[in-house]
């Protein structure tokens, strides 16, 4: 098996398209062409864990977290980041990262998240808006149901929880080739009209590649008149955070004992809010600040996160605010993806790192 194979499937996960702009994802160190004798899971990528991978005989390690995120302009083992490169290239180790592409993901970071907790009719808390796209093309009707099913299974027609959505639409075409055309309908040079339809779907920008290789492939004409625009939905499976709501109530303080049990924190940060129930939860791995107005305006009576800063806690007020810590609030995302790519590689070696990983110590 080699490593492109599990990073396709990585990529049907949390495809990379959606990664943040700041983000660097993807196969960092490594070649897709090499054979992989094992994985090995881990949030970040150390030194250690290239220890471990050693010792394990795994050749690929999936981290959550890039170990290069900015650039590197030598490779002399002066951090612990270029240690870790160069050690990973001398034993022949390839390096693969998910990040902001699996925080985006529906059932990512924040997904599972919510899963421990129990929350139950979880959403998206920042559902991505003006990403579905729409692709109109001109076909004559013996071949509309081909090209239909073509782009179907090139990945179109998907819209939230449905797919093989379509709209067909009739009506009249003309055209009139020069001398160096070969119409597949009409003579060069003589104007030719004919009953054409429309087919519109819907798509993901990721997939937009393989959607347009399929309709050039089964289209019967030379020149295809097609049109893509954007559609202006909000897409509720890819996106930031996650929200729900717990099967019963909780006290304030039960609550916060609650989630500092499920996270294993060492401590939680809390605001002094004002709920004294917590019923409806907003949850966001990692760095959450930003998505504070998000939680309030969505009716949360908690929101979970991590990376608070002093001045954060004062919105505090109306939601109940808890830092859980950084490694904490994604220490989850191991188990999601061991638990993803054992159901995809069943007598495969997938393992989940020992090494700890987590920087923060608490007294």
């Amino acid at each position: 098996m080699k490593i492109k194979e599990i990073t396709d499937q990585l990529e049907k996960l949390a495809p990379l398209h959606y990664a943040q702009d700041f983000d660097n994802v993807g196969l960092l160190v490594g070649d897709n062409d090499t054979t992989v004798t094992g994985v090995l899971i881990t949030l970040d990528c150390l030194e250690t864990v290239v220890d471990e991978a050693i010792e394990t005989g795994c050749n690929l390690i999936v981290a959550f977290h890039p170990i290069i995120f900015s650039g590197l302009k030598h490779l002399r083992g002066s951090d612990y980041v270029r240690k870790t490169v160069v050690k990973a290239i001398k034993n022949d180790i390839a390096i693969y990262a998910t990040h902001t592409a699996l925080d985006m993901a529906n059932g990512g970071v924040s997904h599972r998240m919510a899963q421990e907790l129990g929350l139950k009719n979880v959403k998206t808390l920042i559902p991505e808006k003006k990403i579905i796209k729409k692709i109109a093309v001109h076909v004559i009707e013996e071949d509309f149901k081909v090209l239909q099913d073509e782009m179907f299974k090139a990945g179109g027609g998907h819209l939230g929880n449905y797919k093989e959505c379509s709209f067909k639409l009739e009506g009249t075409g003309t055209f009139k080739g020069n001398k160096n055309t070969n119409p597949h309908i009409g003579k060069p040079g003589e104007r030719s009209s004919l009953k054409e339809q429309v087919l519109e779907m819907t798509y993901l920008p990721h997939l937009e590649s393989a959607l347009l290789q399929a309709m050039r492939a089964h289209h019967p004409y030379e020149e295809i008149a097609f049109e893509i625009s954007t559609l202006e939905n909000d897409y509720q499976q890819i996106g930031m955070g996650a929200i729900g709501v717990l099967d019963n109530p909780l006290p304030l303080k039960e609550f916060l004992q609650f989630v500092k049990l499920t996270f294993k924190s060492g401590v939680v940060r809390s605001s002094l809010s004002r709920k004294r129930t917590i019923h409806k939860v907003a949850v966001l791995g990692g760095s959450g600040a930003f998505a504070i107005q998000n939680a309030r305006q969505c009716g949360a009576d908690a929101y979970i996160t991590a990376d608070l800063k002093y001045h954060d806690f004062f919105q505090g007020e109306e939601v109940l605010l808890c830092d859980v810590g950084h490694y904490e609030s994604e220490q989850f995302t191991k188990n999601l993806l061991h638990e993803y790519l054992s159901e995809k590689f069943s007598n495969f070696a997938i393992l989940c790192a020992q090494t700890q990983t987590n920087p923060v110590n608490y007294i």
